[in-house]
Parts: C-alpha cells; sequence; structure tokens
C-alpha cells in the first residue's frame, strides 16, 4: 500500500531514503529536491506528446497515450529502483503528486517496494522552500568592499558558535564581474533557492544568522526578494580594510588565473570603467601587473558600493588593520555583542 505523506515528513525520510523525481528531465534540470535521484517517467519529447495530446484532445486519449509510452518501461524502472533502494524502502515525487507519480508508485508497490508518495508533489516542496524566506529572521549583514574578506570570516564565525550561510558558496560565485573566475557552474534561480531553502530549514528561527553582503543578483542567480529586503532592513557590520591591504589579497587570487578570462571579465565592465581605464586594465594584465589591475577595477566597485551602503538603515564600521579571518571574525563578534545584536 502506497504511504502518502506531506513535505516534511518525506524531507525528514529523505535524510535515510532514496528520493525518486519522476518529472522529466528539462524540469529536474531547473530544479529538485537536492536528495532526489532524476528518474524520469516521460523523457521531455514524451512529456510534450502527452501534453499536446491533452491540450487537443482531452484527459482519456491523454492517458492512453501515456500508458502506451509508460507500459514498455516498466520492467526497467523496477531494476533501477533495486539498485537505488537495497532495502527496498524509497519516497516518490512528480510535480503536484499527480498521475506521473501515482502511476510510478503503484508499479514499484506493486513489485514490493514500500512506497511514501509526496503529498501535493515538488510543488509543495517549492512552497515549504519559499516560506523560509518570508519568515522574518534576526539577520545580521556582513558588509565592506571587494576584497575585505567577508567570505573568509564566515566559517571562523560558525566555530564561535555563530549561525552562518554562504550565499556566493551556494550561488557558485562571487558577486562580482570577475565572481565566476574558478568556480563550478551556477545553479538555476529555482535551485539555489531550493538549496538555500534546505539550509534554513537546519537553523533555529529565534536565533541571529550571518550573512554575507549582496545585491540581489549573484552572479546570475536572484536573491529571493522577501530574504533581500530583510537584509537590507537588517544591521550591517563593515568591514573597513585598507584599500592596499585589499589590492593586495585580490591581486594574489588572481595571477593564477587565465588571463583571457581576467581580460572578459574587464570587458563586462568597459562601459563603467571607462575605454582609458579598460585600455589600462588590460595592459595590466598582460604585463602579469595584477595589483594595477585591481586597483583599477577597484575604482568602479568601490564607488557601487559605496552607493548601496548609504541605502542600508543601521551600518556599524569596524576599522580593521588585517585580514586574519579567525582575529577578525572575534572583533566582529564582539562589537556585534557592544551593541547588544546577539
Amino acid at each position: 500500500m502506497v504511504n502518502t505523506i506531506p513535505i516534511e515528513e518525506f524531507l525528514q525520510k529523505a535524510t535515510q531514503l532514496p528520493v525518486l523525481d519522476v518529472r522529466a528531465p528539462k524540469e529536474y534540470g531547473v530544479g529538485h529536491i537536492p536528495q532526489a535521484h532524476s528518474f524520469p517517467i516521460f523523457t521531455d519529447e514524451e512529456r510534450a506528446k502527452v501534453g499536446t495530446a491533452y491540450k487537443q484532445q482531452g484527459h482519456d486519449p491523454a492517458v492512453l497515450i501515456g500508458l502506451d509510452l509508460f507500459g514498455p518501461k516498466m520492467s526497467g524502472f523496477v531494476k533501477q529502483a533495486e539498485k537505488l533502494a537495497r532495502d527496498r524502502e524509497l519516497l516518490v515525487h512528480c510535480w503536484r503528486g499527480g498521475m506521473r507519480s501515482g502511476s510510478m508508485a503503484w508499479l514499484l508497490d506493486f513489485s514490493g517496494f514500500k512506497v511514501h508518495l509526496l503529498q501535493g508533489g515538488y510543488k509543495a516542496y517549492r512552497h515549504l522552500m519559499q516560506e523560509q524566506f518570508e519568515k522574518p529572521r534576526p539577520l545580521l549583514v556582513l558588509g565592506g568592499l571587494t576584497g575585505s574578506g567577508k567570505t573568509d570570516l564566515l566559517p571562523y564565525l560558525q566555530q564561535l558558535g555563530q549561525q552562518a550561510i554562504d550565499l556566493e558558496g551556494i550561488a557558485n560565485h562571487k558577486g562580482s564581474a570577475f565572481g565566476s573566475i574558478g568556480m563550478p557552474p551556477q545553479p538555476s534561480s529555482e535551485h539555489f533557492e531550493n538549496l538555500l531553502g534546505m539550509e534554513f530549514l537546519k537553523l533555529q528561527e529565534n536565533r541571529p544568522l550571518w550573512l554575507e553582503d549582496e545585491s540581489i543578483s549573484i552572479g546570475r542567480v536572484q536573491l529571493p526578494k522577501p530574504l533581500y529586503d530583510q537584509m537590507q532592513d537588517s544591521p550591517a557590520i563593515v568591514l573597513e580594510v585598507p584599500r592596499q591591504l585589499r589590492v593586495r589579497k585580490l591581486a594574489e587570487e588572481y595571477c593564477r588565473t587565465d588571463k583571457t578570462l581576467l581580460e572578459a571579465s574587464i570587458l563586462k565592465i568597459k562601459k563603467r570603467l571607462g575605454g582609458l581605464a579598460t585600455k589600462e586594465a588590460l595592459e595590466a594584465i598582460e604585463a602579469g601587473d595584477m595589483e594595477k589591475m585591481v586597483d583599477i577595477a577597484l575604482a568602479y566597485y568601490d564607488k557601487t558600493y559605496t552607493y548601496d551602503l548609504a541605502k542600508k538603515q543601521r551600518v556599524l564600521p569596524l576599522h580593521l588593520e588585517s585580514l586574519n579571518p579567525e582575529e577578525n571574525a572575534q572583533r566582529v563578534l564582539a562589537l556585534a555583542k557592544q551593541h547588544q545584536l546577539i
């Protein structure tokens, strides 16, 4: 007998059991439950065929076409499921918890598996993820000009007992024209929300959460608007690091980067840098003078961040003389305690 369960129970069981996402590959690629295996009942083309039949001919003809496509694959589905679920217990979902997941759940239940079916499907999961970003939370924002070492502080804040999430790490992007260098491909905005929402589920809602200051876009992914708005209204501790230290830090990071990638990044901000600065930055890259290239790029990024910082409600500056992340994390916490933020 198939056991239909709500999303909260489904995610709890997903820590121990395999999850089969029976939606089409294209749907899975846009976003999915992070633990889920792609286990499509139809290919993208087959899904389109059934959908077209439903629109043009109605429910019953579409069902028959779907059965014709599903039938020859049934033994293969059972064999694949046996490889994924050694103990013959698993979780299944589709988009809405309708015919696709119902058919797969029936087949696997008939074949001797213990099957848990997600009530409401992936749509229920997406609703739960979006709920996480709408909840009011005590956020603390870690700000600072490019090269201030904000991201480096987050794991040290966690070591000191704080809740912190690395948004750029989840987005696979460092948030600037250079942000994709050395990073894996970015997820879609939808899947970014899924990954971030799963991190939020691990948190204690009444305790402060540290996030790095970001614009609403991190590369090509978008922060959820309700979360971004909360970040804008939350206290920000802004790291003030001498420019030369920031230049040196970034130059060291980029000195091992392929020149063509750096040139492409400079060209992305050509209009904002201006023709002369762009020419000088490209010449610096060619000459291997990373400090000069970084110094030119920072003229744009510092101006942009200073402008955005002026929009924040509450800003607490913290002057630092080094980029030691362990020491700086301790100083950040001391300032937060001084102002009764934690």
